[in-house]
């Protein structure tokens, strides 16, 4: 048994009852309705996937197949400046924007959108982030331009009114309008909001390239000033001229701890990254939203400054961009081609077969972007403010959540790390490792009884093979279960039994101070 703090691991037993842990040690002379003979294997709390963006998949199903069968058990959604909730009226004009799913919306609030998943069911626990693009689209829609104290004021009763509904912070991506069109005093003001309300500033920061630690100094400060504890997602840097940056990134940040700025982070094990191809856009031309962009990519002067402004930044590294997702069927040819085999196909220069495509699919195109290093990845990960999370959503490998070739890490962030970089790579001790997963996000949640094994906590708890336990899930053929986790408990009920989905929805939402 690993109890999620760090601690060695023990041999043991553990009882649950009525949803949580009510015993553990030598239980041999106790009876129970089940049993689970979990001899040679490894029991530890279940993982918490700190970074996701599951907000509409768990609307399309509530099943969560690809994260409970990696050991998941609780995630947290509203990543990146993106959250379906809270909606105003001029929000839900860009809601296919804001969560590129073609969904009749219900709700408005952060509390009706809780009150939407419970009716549902959830096989596995949510914590949702308000985002900061959600919330400034809501009120200045996607203008390029300081809020006036009316629209500034309006998005802080925007987002006072989520924390009550039991959100957990508020996150930004300061690389998507409409959140980077947000300045740092912009964002400091509203992260005071959270700060007076217990909660927490995730960011995606406004760099993770050239200007990786500048991105660094700002966050460090916005926590300075908003008082308010930080989480840096994903920290990378991207582009080989960038790698190695992380070790100055990561050492501002134990300075600015040591000067009493709560700053943490998390991680995805992978050296690509994924997000929609508009990203290749420069922000200006975002302003509006999606369809201005595409109406913008249709204009002969306009395009032609776009081409201009995205080649030279590009040059030949179209080959680092793979298609994951379309919804047209006749583009379902290029899901799995970089950009420079798709322009190939169709004869065209890089940057108009990107545009083309951008224009045919509306805008909503799925890319795959090959940037990191794997020495960065390891430098990262053995970091001890470093936890682990997917930046990835709950899919399926059936149905609406089985379509494209989606990033991996939706299948197998979490095995990949007990697995690769664990067992074989001897990255980190195993038991550190489910620290990252587990204890730590839930301290950082304040989720203080989740996270670890111990009486009284809640039982959410993952079986695992550490002999075995792998992620199969790759860029070509994603739609992969992981291997060697037979059992996974949620709230006390089996939701995953020899490594089969029971189809029950034990998961609530974790809402803040609730």
């Amino acid at each position: 048994m690993y109890d999620g703090t760090g601690a060695p691991w023990f041999y043991g037993d553990i009882a649950v009852k009525d949803g949580k842990i009510v015993k553990i040690g030598n239980l041999t002379t106790d009876t129970a309705k089940k049993v689970i003979d979990a001899a040679g294997l490894a029991v530890s709390p279940g993982f918490i996937d700190i970074h996701s963006h599951s907000d509409m998949s768990f609307i399309i199903n509530p099943l969560a197949d690809s994260k409970v069968k990696q050991g998941v058990t609780t995630e947290v959604t509203g990543n990146c400046g993106s959250s379906v909730a809270p909606l105003t009226e001029m929000a839900k004009q860009y809601g296919k924007q804001l969560t590129d799913e073609d969904i009749d919306v219900t709700w408005s609030t952060m509390a009706e959108y809780f009150d939407a998943l419970e009716e549902k069911g959830l096989s596995i626990n949510v914590a949702g982030l308000m985002g900061h693009g959600t919330i400034r689209a809501g009120v200045m829609g996607f203008d390029r331009r300081p809020p006036t104290d009316a629209e500034l004021d309006a998005m802080k009763a925007l987002i006072a009114q989520a924390m009550d509904d039991g959100a957990v912070g508020m996150s930004t991506g300061l690389i998507y309008p409409p959140s980077s069109y947000a300045d740092t005093a912009e964002i400091i003001e509203l992260a005071k909001v959270v700060s007076e309300k217990n909660g927490l500033y995730f960011t995606h920061m406004r760099n993770e390239a050239d200007a990786l630690l500048e991105s660094v100094k700002e966050t460090i400060e916005i926590g300075r000033q908003a008082c308010i504890p930080v989480q840096i997602a994903h920290h990378k840097t991207v582009g080989e001229r960038n790698w190695g940056k992380v070790k100055q990134s990561l050492e501002m940040i134990v300075e600015a701890r040591k000067q009493g700025v709560d700053v943490t982070l998390d991680q995805y094990p992978y050296i690509a990254s994924s997000t929609s191809l508009t990203s290749i856009i420069p922000g200006w031309a975002h302003e509006g939203g999606r369809d201005a962009l595409v109406d913008r990519l249709k204009q002969p002067e306009t395009r032609a400054r776009l081409k201009k402004e995205v080649s030279e930044r590009m040059g030949d590294g179209w080959v680092r961009y793979v298609i994951s997702r379309v919804s047209k069927q006749h583009n379902k040819r290029f899901e799995g081609m970089d950009l420079a085999a798709v322009a190939k196909t169709e004869q065209k220069d890089p940057c108009d077969a990107a545009f083309d495509l951008l224009v045919d699919e509306d805008g909503n195109v799925g890319q795959i972007k090959f940037g990191m290093t794997e020495e960065d990845v390891e430098t990262v990960m053995k970091h001890p403010l470093v936890m682990i999370g997917s930046d990835g959503s709950s899919l399926a490998d059936y149905g609406e959540l089985g379509e494209g070739k989606p990033h991996p890490r939706n299948y197998g962030t979490f095995p990949r790390v007990l697995g690769k970089y664990s067992r074989q790579r001897g990255v980190l001790p195993l038991e550190e490792a489910l620290r990252k997963m587990t204890s730590m996000p839930a301290t950082r949640l304040g989720l203080w009884d989740r996270g670890v094994l111990r009486v009284g906590a809640w039982a959410d708890i993952t079986v695992f093979d550490p002999d075995t336990v792998e992620d199969v899930s790759d860029f070509q053929d994603p739609h992969k279960y992981a291997r060697g986790i037979p059992y996974v408990i949620v709230n006390g009920a089996l939701v995953v039994n020899e490594g089969a989905h029971t189809k029950v929805t034990p998961g609530r939402v974790l809402r803040r101070g609730k």
